[in-house]
């Protein structure tokens, strides 16, 4: 009773605001980059609430998170903040970083569009601090474009095409027919999801092109009964990252097929409808700050704090060295609220993780399927595994 009594009195302790008071001395800052007119976060796409793409901008899940830590911080004796950059050109983004980092601020967290992130992490290589990626999901980032301090919080193309794919291999409906839109982004989702169909084993019997308008003079690529007719075929696969032309594509087939990828059913780092590990609780907090639901990009954007406060309070220290070799080990120990323990891969920094199967409103499964295995973890059946990768630090 009085080891019990003891414990007691020391967590009264810990949680009261005096403590916090007296223990949180050092502040802990982050950065957070984020673009100046970015397309993805327009007021046409978001209003349109185009399936699996973004309500705002992410920044309101770092918020969240830092109110959450606030205990972490006070065991480790910091105060966690965090400070928000915005800026027009790359240019602009590299002067707030050096800014920051001789302040101090070592971890940065990423909202860019791919080409900038690129660019901003070629032009800070071999500094110390990171980058946490918390919204560009292309997979060139994960491999040729790599650099050792981008660590990827959001899941990639690569991972949410292998998620598709193992459950409609589940199912048995392999047969695919694809129609890819004509942006480049696009083209890296198709050539994503074609990766995963040679991968686990689905036919894609064709593959067609398509443009968004009413040209008549272009019928046979913006009908969508036009482009889904003459084969045969289990669903439709559409690789449309805009998602105006998807959302048109379920229910004007020819034949009453499922449709997946933009539209129908996609692969998500999060949804508001999933109701297992503790997720209606941290989406109820979202959506009482933020006024809508959480969306994957602003569970990177948690995420990427909660990362850093559990390096912080395991390791006792604010130094970064020692900060960043926890983080890059196998040690780490991270609760997504998905189910599993979450680190980050060592030959690519991309986070291991599972995935949503979603509808607009339902999480239907949760990936890796089962059955679907891995000779040292079966999250690695997601995306690009060791032995495949192209990444070289």
């Amino acid at each position: 009773m009085r080891f019990i009594g003891a414990l007691l009195v020391s967590w009264i302790a810990v949680m009261s605001p005096d403590y916090t008071a007296k223990a949180a001395t050092e502040e802990f800052v982050i950065g957070y980059l984020e673009l100046k007119g970015d397309p993805r976060y327009t007021k046409k796409r978001t209003y349109a609430r185009y399936l699996n793409r973004a309500l705002g901008r992410p920044f309101e899940g770092a918020e969240l998170a830092i109110k959450e830590v606030k205990f972490q911080a006070a065991a480790a004796g910091v105060l966690f903040k965090i400070e928000r950059s915005r800026a027009k050109t790359v240019g602009e983004l590299q002067t707030a970083i050096d800014d920051l980092n001789e302040r101090g601020v070592s971890f940065f967290l990423a909202d860019l569009p791919a080409d900038t992130l690129a660019e901003l992490a070629a032009g800070t290589k071999g500094r110390n601090l990171l980058l946490f990626n918390v919204s560009a999901r292309e997979d060139r980032l994960r491999q040729d474009q790599c650099q050792a301090h981008l660590l990827h919080v959001i899941p990639s193309y690569a991972m949410a095409m292998d998620a598709l794919t193992q459950y409609l291999v589940f199912r048995k409906w392999k047969d695919v027919l694809a129609l890819e839109g004509p942006r480049a982004e696009d083209q890296h989702l198709s050539t994503a999801f074609e990766r995963s169909a040679k991968r686990y084993g689905a036919n894609i019997v064709a593959k067609r092109p398509f443009v968004l308008g009413n040209d008549p003079r272009q019928r046979d690529q913006n009908n969508v009964a036009l482009l889904t007719a003459d084969a045969d075929y289990d669903v439709v696969f559409v690789a449309d990252t805009d998602g105006e032309f998807a959302r048109d594509v379920p229910y004007q087939t020819v034949t009453p097929q499922l449709v997946i990828g933009s539209e129908g059913l996609t692969a998500s780092a999060w949804h508001w409808a999933w109701e297992r590990h503790g997720a209606p609780q941290l989406e109820k907090r979202f959506e009482k700050d933020a006024k809508r639901p959480m969306t994957s990009v602003d569970w990177a954007a948690w995420l990427s704090v909660k990362i850093i406060a559990e390096a912080v309070q395991r390791t006792s220290s604010a130094d970064f060295q020692i900060l960043k070799a926890h983080l890059l080990s196998p040690d780490l120990i991270v609760d997504g609220f998905k189910g599993n323990r979450l680190n980050f891969r060592p030959w690519d920094h991309q986070l291991r993780q599972p995935l949503l199967l979603v509808t607009h409103n339902w999480v239907v499964d949760r990936a890796p399927i089962k059955g679907f295995l891995h000779q040292s973890n079966n999250m690695d059946t997601l995306g690009f595994d060791e032995r495949e990768s192209q990444c070289e630090f």
